[in-house]
């Protein structure tokens, strides 16, 4: 109890740090926001107007006290291009960038772990050097270009999968499936080649250590020391990694929206930006950088409950 409310005061602090640096990012970007957004022909009345509804004619302290007010309640303000609240704005992307970076996650799961056993166990073989060169193959390529790649061979080439749009999941869960699953697969495979890595050279490790020799001595089958002894500590640092990922995925998934043409977080921050629309670009920041301080809280507690041990210093 006392671990979980020292990661909950953890996480406060921070999600404040956050807050306060995305509203001073936005206030000392040069020049006047009223002025970029109206252009260089507005008159002193427009940009007076619109600095009203800004709030930037306000002192800086009021300014952060009411956006911290609102964004305290859900309230991020309203975005300028489309005359809309932004937390709703935001509410209907986020089903699309949340899909991708949670079915990434799953694909990234599903597919390291046994990799990285494999390569683990067959450690120095010809099984170990295909997987470590497929491994290496997929870290040097950006996610952008893997789903460009993904694109040409199973959208146009081999017509399996949708090449763009988006299926929401309410109407057809399997067209949303497969609408989703090419970006899913271009954000994942990079973190697949880092997790496969990482597991493989902590199993390694794990089954160089006294306790591994034990087991084996006492009669157990190499898979029962692997699956039920080696592989629960060596998931304890991978799970690090994979909170670490989670933020790079969610990035990921946010420049992949614009090649499959899904109506995400990432398209509506692209389009926000070329609009200089102000709150909604501060708005979504403060969102995303909110998603990834709540997984890594959540890895913490993942923690402790992989190894009651691990106490917080």
């Amino acid at each position: 109890m006392h671990y979980l409310w020292r990661r909950s005061v953890s996480l406060i602090v921070t999600l404040l740090l956050v807050m306060m640096l995305t509203f001073i990012v936005f206030r000392i970007i040069p020049g006047n926001p009223a002025l970029t957004i109206l252009g260089m022909n507005a008159d002193e009345h427009q940009i007076a107007a619109l600095e009203a509804k800004l709030g930037t004619d306000k002192p800086l302290l009021e300014q952060f006290t009411k956006w911290m007010k609102g964004a305290a309640t859900g309230n991020l303000g309203e975005s300028l291009k489309f005359a809309r609240p932004v937390s709703e704005l935001i509410w209907n992307r986020l089903p699309v960038t949340l899909s991708i970076a949670v079915l990434s996650m799953l694909m990234t799961a599903v597919i390291a772990v046994p990799l990285g056993i494999a390569a683990a166990r067959a450690r120095g073989k010809l099984l170990d050097l295909i997987i470590s060169s497929l491994t290496q193959l997929g870290m040097a390529v950006p996610s952008f270009w893997m789903g460009i790649l993904l694109v040409l061979l199973f959208g146009l080439m081999l017509k399996l999968f949708p090449t763009s749009g988006y299926i929401p999941w309410s109407e057809d869960p399997l067209g949303a499936l497969r609408s989703l699953f090419l970006p899913a697969l271009a954000v994942s495979i990079p973190q697949i080649a880092v997790v496969v890595r990482y597991l493989r050279t902590t199993l390694i490790e794990q089954l160089e250590l006294d306790y591994v020799r034990t087991g084996y001595s006492k009669g157990l089958r190499k898979s029962i020391v692997i699956y039920k002894h080696v592989l629960k500590n060596a998931l304890i640092p991978v799970i690090t990694v994979m909170g670490l990922l989670f933020a790079d995925v969610l990035g990921g998934s946010l420049i992949v929206e614009q090649i499959y043409a899904l109506p995400g977080m990432g398209r509506l921050l692209i389009s926000s930006i070329g609009a200089r629309d102000f709150p909604l670009v501060q708005g979504l920041v403060l969102f995303t950088a909110l998603i990834v301080i709540v997984i890594n809280f959540t890895v913490d507690i993942l923690y402790r409950l992989l190894d009651p041990r691990i106490s917080l210093k």
